[in-house]
C-alpha cells in the first residue's frame, strides 16, 4: 500500500501527486518491425538526412512543435526568489497550458545559476533541441539581458512571457475599455505602476501600439531622464514615455485627471489617489494575489476594472497569449517573436469580443474556444509581414 503523501487530502497537493505531466510515444510499438522502424536500424537513414540537411529536423524530430520553458527560480508568480527546485510546479504548470491552449509541446527546464552569463550560455547549448524558448520567472533586470542576448544569438522565437504575454493582454483588454469609453489611445493617459519585466514590456506594446501619453513608476517615482538612479532599460523608457511630456514626481501627482491605471507593482494605490482619476477612468490592478486597487474600490470611481484574479470579471491572463502566439510562429517556422507579432496578437483578443464589449466584458474567457486560433493566425500573418517566417 502506498505511503500518504504529507499533504493527503489537500485537493491541491492531491493534484500534483507525481507532477502534472508526462512523455506520451506518438507511435505505436507492438512488434519488432515498428522497433526497427522508430529505432535502431531504422532511424540512421533519419539521422543521415538531418546531418546533410539540418533543415530537415523541422519534418522528422519534435524540435518545431517544442518549447522549453527556463527559469532559475528567482521571480516565481508573486512568491519572488524561491529557487529552482521550488519553481518546477510552475513550470509544469506552464507545459500543460501550452499543450491543452496551443497544441505546443513544453519542457520545464529550471536552472541552477543565477548568473546571466550561465543562464544564457546553457540555453544556447540546449537550442538545438528545441523550437522556441519561453523564459519563465526570471527576475529584472537580469530578465532583458537574458531575452536580448539569447534572442540576438539563436534564430528561433524568444519570448519571455512574464514581460511580453501580459503585455498583449493588458493591450488587447484595454483596446476595449479604450473603446467602450470614448477614448482615443492618441490622446488617453495613461499611468503604469512598477517598472520590472511586465511594466516594462507593458509600456513598451502600448507605444507601440500607438498610445502617446505614457508614464512609468517604480518605487522611487516616475522614469525620467531628471534621475540619476535609472538603469540603461529605464532611462531608455524614460525618453520615450515621461520625459515627451515633462513629467515627473509622484504617482499622485501624475494620477490626477489620469484616464488609465495598470498596476504591475504590488503595492497598493491609497483611495485619495484613485479618487484623483479622470471619469470614467479604466483601472487594470494585476498583482496577484492583492491587486493594487481592489476592485471594489476600483468601482468607486472607475467605469472599466481588471485584475490578473480568475473570481473577478476581466481577467488578465497571460494564457490568452502565449500558447496561440507559439503555435503561429512554429506554423511559418518563425525566426523570432516580432513587436508587429505582439500587437497582431493583442488585436485579435480584442476582435473577439466585438460588439459584445461591456464594463465586464474587455477581453475574452481563457475558454473561449476561439482563442488560440485567432492569436494563431494573427501572429503567423504578422510574422511573414515582419519577415520572420521561414515558410
Amino acid at each position: 500500500m502506498a505511503t500518504p503523501h504529507p499533504h493527503a487530502g489537500d485537493p491541491v497537493f492531491d493534484l500534483h501527486v507525481g507532477g502534472k505531466m508526462e512523455t506520451v510515444s506518438t507511435v505505436a510499438l507492438r512488434g519488432p518491425d515498428e522497433l526497427s522502424l522508430a529505432y535502431t536500424p531504422g532511424v540512421a537513414r533519419v539521422c543521415e538526412a538531418i546531418a546533410a540537411d539540418p533543415s530537415m529536423t523541422q519534418h522528422y524530430t519534435w524540435v518545431p512543435n517544442t518549447v522549453a520553458i527556463v527559469t532559475d527560480g528567482t521571480a516565481v508568480l508573486g512568491l519572488g526568489d524561491i529557487g529552482p527546485a521550488a519553481a518546477m510546479p510552475v513550470m509544469e504548470g506552464k507545459a500543460v497550458l501550452f499543450k491543452q491552449f496551443g497544441g505546443v509541446d513544453a519542457v520545464p527546464i529550471c536552472l541552477d545559476t543565477t548568473d546571466v552569463d550561465e543562464i544564457i550560455e546553457t540555453v544556447a547549448r540546449l537550442a538545438p533541441s528545441f523550437g522556441g524558448i519561453n523564459l519563465e520567472d526570471i527576475s529584472a533586470p537580469r530578465c532583458f539581458e537574458i531575452e536580448a542576448r539569447l534572442k540576438e544569438r539563436l534564430d528561433i522565437p524568444v519570448f519571455h512571457d512574464d514581460q511580453h504575454g501580459t503585455a498583449v493582454v493588458a493591450l488587447a483588454a484595454l483596446t476595449n475599455a479604450l473603446r467602450l469609453t470614448g477614448r482615443d489611445p492618441a490622446t488617453a493617459r495613461v499611468v503604469v505602476q512598477g517598472a520590472g519585466a511586465a511594466g516594462v514590456a507593458v509600456a513598451r506594446i502600448l507605444l507601440e501600439a500607438g498610445v502617446a501619453d505614457v508614464v512609468v513608476l517604480d518605487r522611487q517615482g516616475v522614469l525620467h531622464s531628471g534621475r540619476s538612479d535609472l538603469t540603461a532599460v529605464k532611462a531608455a523608457l524614460a525618453r520615450d514615455t515621461a520625459d515627451r511630456f515633462g513629467r515627473s514626481g509622484s504617482l499622485a501627482d501624475v494620477m490626477a485627471g489620469a484616464d488609465v491605471y495598470i498596476g504591475v507593482s504590488g503595492g497598493q494605490v491609497p483611495e485619495h489617489i484613485v479618487s484623483s482619476m479622470a471619469d470614467d477612468a479604466i483601472i487594470f490592478g494585476l498583482a496577484n494575489p492583492t491587486p493594487e486597487v481592489h476592485p471594489d474600490l476600483a468601482h468607486r470611481y472607475a467605469r472599466v476594472v481588471a485584475t490578473g484574479r480568475s473570481d473577478f470579471p476581466n481577467q488578465i491572463n497571460n494564457v490568452l497569449a502565449f500558447p496561440g502566439i507559439f503555435r503561429g510562429a512554429f506554423d511559418v517556422h518563425a525566426t523570432a517573436i516580432t513587436e508587429g507579432m505582439k500587437v497582431a496578437a493583442a488585436t485579435a483578443l480584442a476582435e473577439l469580443v466585438g460588439d459584445d464589449v461591456r464594463e465586464d466584458l474587455v477581453i475574452p474567457s481563457p475558454f473561449d474556444p476561439r482563442v488560440p486560433g485567432a492569436v494563431r493566425s494573427a501572429v503567423a500573418a504578422a510574422a511573414r509581414r515582419d519577415g520572420v517566417a521561414r515558410r
